[in-house]
């Protein structure tokens, strides 16, 4: 058997794109994003970024819900690349969001061990939680919805828990101290304001492109020419508002100086509160199972689909007989990424994947702006915002980050080039 079930309603799959985005973004994008901006003056630049990456995001998830509506199998814009632009295209998309959405998995695993684990068993937490969480999907794309359903019902808790005590509870006098006010130094030129806030989206855009695991999930949702577009644009449009909420307060609290000045700032924002702090740490750790519970599923949809065209070993393209899922590329996921939490410190790996990922969705825009007749939903005017949008966030985001994730495409590209002149 070649093919994966349709059991996914509309409902799990908001829940499955809801968890992936109200995952450990929410708890650690804030800070560097915080710092990108601090040069510009104003808390305001913050929320400014946060709604450039929510409306690059807005046009991002458009094609991909067109593109879903009429190629609904597993492997998102690796089959959308190929089936309107070219192997070549797919193929880019797909070894970005394969090698991007790796380092992820073990960044999320990282970031839950370090809320959750005593000190010196944060590696062997993180390896294990990836083990259970791939054992989870092993057995079906049911129980991942499940598990990622309460998964989102603690997260949401705790970040309402975490608001009020924010807005209720006054923070010390030293946490004031160091916060600032939300203004910086203002002394820098517009070019570098607008620089700085670009900075700032493409880093949160990496809380939001969570919506993609939907769209990579498109084989086994039941109707999925109605249930993928609505899925995508209601989880992006709920983690939208959570976002807002959490950006409105840490400004309220902390300042824009303050946020950017700590790793956890949503921790230092209840500090006078000890048990809230508590509550947060519960919150910080489900988010990000529930991010790599999603991350482990739509990298191994990816890898299967990549498999099936031989751009990844054919045997990963098995499907299990009796739970139907991608057994073998969700195990070789869970290896690697098992490797790498165990050897390298990836939790400083947002730049990388959203670098990847805005490839990615750049390849996605570019195929849903040839898509025409009645599989066209929606304006191009979105699907030229969207690739804008991914163009303009890669080129501002960090050097480094950049510069990896450049390197690790060229690689790539120049393995299917050896594979394909043999």
């Amino acid at each position: 058997m070649t093919q994966l079930a349709r059991r996914l309603g509309t409902t799990d799959a908001v829940v499955i794109g809801l968890s992936s985005m109200i995952g450990a973004g929410v708890f650690a994008a804030f800070s560097p994003a915080a710092a990108a901006v601090l040069p510009a003056g104003t808390g305001a630049a913050l929320l400014v970024a946060l709604g450039v990456a929510a409306v690059v995001a807005y046009g991002n998830a458009t094609s991909s819900a067109q593109l879903a509506a009429q190629y609904p199998a597993s492997g998102g814009t690796y089959v959308y690349g190929r089936e309107r632009l070219g192997p070549w295209w797919g193929y880019l998309a797909g070894w970005g969001f394969v090698v991007g959405k790796t380092a992820s998995c073990a960044a999320m695993a990282l970031t839950f061990a370090a809320y959750a684990a005593p000190p010196g068993w944060e590696r062997p937490l993180a390896a294990l939680a990836v083990v259970a969480l791939a054992a989870v999907n092993y057995r079906g794309v049911t129980r991942t919805a499940r598990l990622a359903r309460w998964i989102v019902v603690v997260v949401l808790l705790a970040l309402a828990v975490w608001t009020t005590v924010a807005w209720v509870g006054a923070p010390p006098v030293e946490l004031l101290v160091s916060a600032g006010s939300t203004t910086g130094s203002g002394s820098t030129g517009g070019v570098d304001v607008v620089y700085g806030v670009l900075q700032a989206a493409g880093l949160l855009f990496f809380a939001f492109a969570g919506y993609a695991r939907v769209a990579t999930l498109g084989e086994e949702v039941r109707d999925p020419a109605r249930s993928i577009p609505r899925a995508i644009v209601v989880a992006l449009g709920g983690a939208a508002v959570v976002y807002a909420v959490v950006a409105v307060t840490l400004l309220a609290v902390l300042g824009l100086a303050g946020t950017a000045a700590t790793p956890a700032p949503l921790a230092a924002a209840v500090t006078g509160t000890p048990w809230a702090g508590a509550v947060v740490r519960v919150g910080a750790a489900a988010a990000s199972l529930g991010a790599l519970l999603a991350l482990v599923a739509g990298v191994g949809r990816t890898t299967l689909a990549m498999a099936r065209e031989g751009d990844l070993p054919r045997p990963l393209a098995a499907v299990h007989p009796r739970f139907q899922v991608p057994h073998r590329a969700e195990v070789a996921v869970a290896v690697v990424v098992v490797a790498l939490v165990l050897t390298v410190d990836l939790r400083g790996a947002i730049g990388f994947s959203s670098f990847g990922v805005l490839v990615y969705y750049a390849v996605a825009n570019v195929a849903a702006w040839t898509q025409t007749g009645t599989h066209r939903r929606y304006p191009r005017a979105l699907q030229a915002v969207g690739l804008v949008g991914c163009v303009a966030l890669c080129a501002t985001l960090p050097v480094a980050a950049a510069l990896a994730g450049a390197g690790v495409l060229a690689v790539g590209l120049l393995l299917r080039w050896v594979r394909v002149s043999r």
